[in-house]
């Protein structure tokens, strides 16, 4: 069984590289996210204030369709983005890209918000509410009803399908396990056990479908977010003097070939884009399935409140991380195994003792735990749209059960899982943005050009 895992590895590892490492990849990925961002009109910052006020209900509208609210649909979209990339994702950047990788990360972060942006106001538009209200929505929809691709739909949902068991379940079940083992060096050896504990407790909430999965998303994110946010704000404060340092070794390391070679350079952006990807999902097509759940009849409305996903997840979340990491000098002297979450578990406790890297390893399991709870709505809608409605109680079934094999298989495999399926489901979803791209634009401009009263508070936003 060893022999076969490890030659697995090296198959996704030989695929992931000729993937990742092609730079049509990275062109096609920044690419559509320019290309967006300047179709929309710079919306990151046009439409920046009146999302925050759409996020606290203030143009809620209980007589719209929909499961969920604004914020109910942004934290369970936040709750499968915040997970291990955050920490795992970010350290591993790092440790194989240098420290220029979060520059890179931040790029893609706000070209990302243009894609979040469309991709959610097209899942709005093209979704669909069956007679009991309940929704379905997400690229292969706009695929199918925006651009009538019945074949690419498909492809997109059987992707979507497999994307959920590499990227939203077994990735997060083992990095906590990595997690756990900095803590407890025996962990691996108990990693069935563990497994098996978080499979119960994510089958007992994604039974309930999307309006349990955000009650629990829209409890777990604050918490988790506000702890993590503080631990990592307290060890800046330690070290204040050498953030200045910091960032310029981020920036030389990104961009100065010259000073620390052109390969170097090349990688940072190819772990930089691939984990700045992995951790906001901008262009995957896998948020809009969450968000096509909110209620509301405006489209854009729930195109602005997505766009904020890349700028909590990676503008905040990973940034801290990454200067964590960074200013504490735990990438420099590392063990050459030490590339994960085991790696910023070292980075807190460098400052904060043993506290720190109970801070990741608690964080780590409350990160996972939401992710693998959101994706599996990604996942069934996948398998609704494939199968029907009768498939979505074995899917989840199957989803819980996969969870105690990705605590227990080696963590190379299940990230180069995650790296092919992520290409695999951006390649038609990045197609329906560019050709629907002239529609979201339209619907943008109606929106805008029209005076919106808010449901709560005295003050229009526009």
């Amino acid at each position: 069984m060893t022999e076969f895992f490890q030659q697995l590895t090296d198959w996704t590892g030989r695929l992931s590289g000729l993937l990742w490492g092609n730079p049509l990849t990275l062109v096609v990925l920044l690419g559509t996210g320019v290309y967006l961002t300047l179709r929309m009109g710079f919306i990151q910052v046009r439409g920046f204030r009146h999302s925050l006020a759409l996020i606290a209900g203030r143009y809620s509208d209980p007589s719209h369709q929909g499961e969920v609210s604004h914020f109910q649909a942004l934290s369970t979209a936040l709750s499968a983005t915040v997970g291990t990339g955050n920490i795992a994702g970010v350290a591993t950047a790092i440790a194989l890209g240098g420290p220029g990788a979060l520059f890179w990360m931040w790029v893609t972060a706000v070209l990302g918000m243009a894609t979040k942006f469309t991709e959610c106001t097209l899942a709005v538009r093209f979704r669909e509410v069956d007679a009991k209200g309940e929704v379905a929505g997400g690229p292969m929809y706009s695929l199918l009803h925006g651009l009538h691709m019945k074949r690419t739909a498909t492809a997109f949902a059987s992707f979507a399908l497999v994307a959920s068991f590499g990227i939203g379940n077994m990735v997060q079940a083992n990095s906590v396990v990595d997690g756990v083992a900095y803590l407890f060096p025996g962990a691996h050896q108990a990693g069935w056990l563990l497994g098996s504990l978080m499979g119960i407790l994510v089958g007992l909430v994604i039974i309930g479908g999307v309006r349990r999965i955000a009650q629990v998303a829209s409890i777990l994110v604050p918490f988790m977010a506000v702890l993590y946010l503080s631990a990592s704000l307290l060890v800046l404060a330690n070290h204040l003097p050498a953030i200045p340092g910091a960032l310029h070794t981020i920036i030389r390391h990104a961009l100065e070939p010259w000073a620390v070679g052109a390969a170097a350079v090349g990688e940072a952006i190819r772990w930089g884009v691939a984990r700045g990807l992995f951790s906001n999902e901008a262009g995957l097509g896998s948020s809009p399935m969450a968000h096509a759940a909110a209620r509301t009849n405006e489209p854009v409305r729930e195109g602005l409140v997505a766009m904020m996903e890349p700028f909590i997840d990676t503008l905040v979340i990973c940034t801290l991380t990454g200067l964590v990491i960074v200013v504490t000098g735990s990438y420099l002297d590392r063990p050459a195994d030490l590339i994960s979450s085991g790696l910023t578990a070292r980075a807190f406790a460098s400052t904060l003792g043993p506290a720190g890297a109970w801070v990741v390893g608690i964080g780590l399991a409350l990160f996972a735990f939401s992710t693998i709870i959101a994706w599996s709505y990604y996942g069934d809608r996948s398998a609704r749209f494939l199968f029907g409605e009768r498939a979505v109680m074995p899917y989840r079934v199957v989803y819980s059960l996969l969870v105690v094999v990705g605590a227990a298989v080696p963590v190379k495999l299940v990230w180069n899982i995650a790296d092919v399926t992520n290409i695999l489901m951006a390649l038609p979803n990045l197609l329906s943005l560019w050709l629907l791209a002239g529609l979201v634009r339209r619907l943008r401009d109606d929106y805008l050009s029209r005076p919106h009263r808010p449901t709560r508070g005295r003050r229009a936003a526009r």
